[in-house]
């Protein structure tokens, strides 16, 4: 499972999001659209050292070697130029299934919006994403439900064909993020086991 970081400021940040790795968050996409390189920096410095191995940049990618970052995220505008040399972990976004086809090269890509947005308002999908993901031809790339997803529908996603979800609304809009993420993430967990 992966949580988005809310692009705007949250009280107790860090900890929080302390709180959901210390919980077993795998990926966290930092997610801070407006922040400068500086800005950027005191936030990464912020988070804890041994956690670094499970945050994924966004932006001012540059700054990933000083604090031992190996994960990039580019986003659809930037995925028509990004370096192939980048040798990490790599992930983008998709809005619709033949976009999500035509990537090369990416670990794995959201997906969204599958539902109506939590956290942007008036953002809904403009077709339905279960009967899209039908005609998926890449199977390199993991796929990722973004959007709308929260513990009232995560098991209906996975069930659907959706490799993993991510999380932003849900966790931020939510008066107890960890008790959501901790929720979501039983339901994650149980589905993967009845896989097996």
């Amino acid at each position: 499972m992966i949580v988005i970081t809310n692009p705007f400021f949250v009280e107790n940040e860090i900890q929080i999001l302390h709180s959901l790795l210390e919980e077993g968050l795998f990926l966290l996409h930092i997610r801070k659209p407006d922040f400068s390189e500086l800005e950027m920096a005191q936030f990464i410095h912020q988070i804890k050292l041994e956690f670094h191995d499970n945050l994924v940049l966004h932006n001012h990618h540059h700054l990933a070697k000083d604090f031992g970052i190996n994960r990039f995220h580019f986003s659809e505008k930037e995925r028509i130029n990004y370096n192939q040399s980048y040798k990490s972990c790599k992930s983008t976004s998709t809005h619709s299934i033949e976009d999500f086809n035509s990537l090369q090269n990416f670990d794995y890509a959201f997906l969204s919006p599958v539902f109506k947005s939590i956290s942007k308002e008036n953002y809904y999908p403009e077709k339905d994403l279960f009967e899209e993901i039908k005609s998926r031809k890449n199977q390199q790339t993991k796929m990722v439900a973004l959007g709308g997803i929260d513990s009232e529908n995560i098991q209906q996603v996975l069930e659907k064909g959706f490799d993993d979800v991510a999380l932003l609304g849900a966790i931020w809009k939510n008066e107890n993020p960890l008790k959501q993420f901790k929720l979501c993430q039983k339901i994650a967990l149980m589905h993967s086991q009845s896989q097996v």
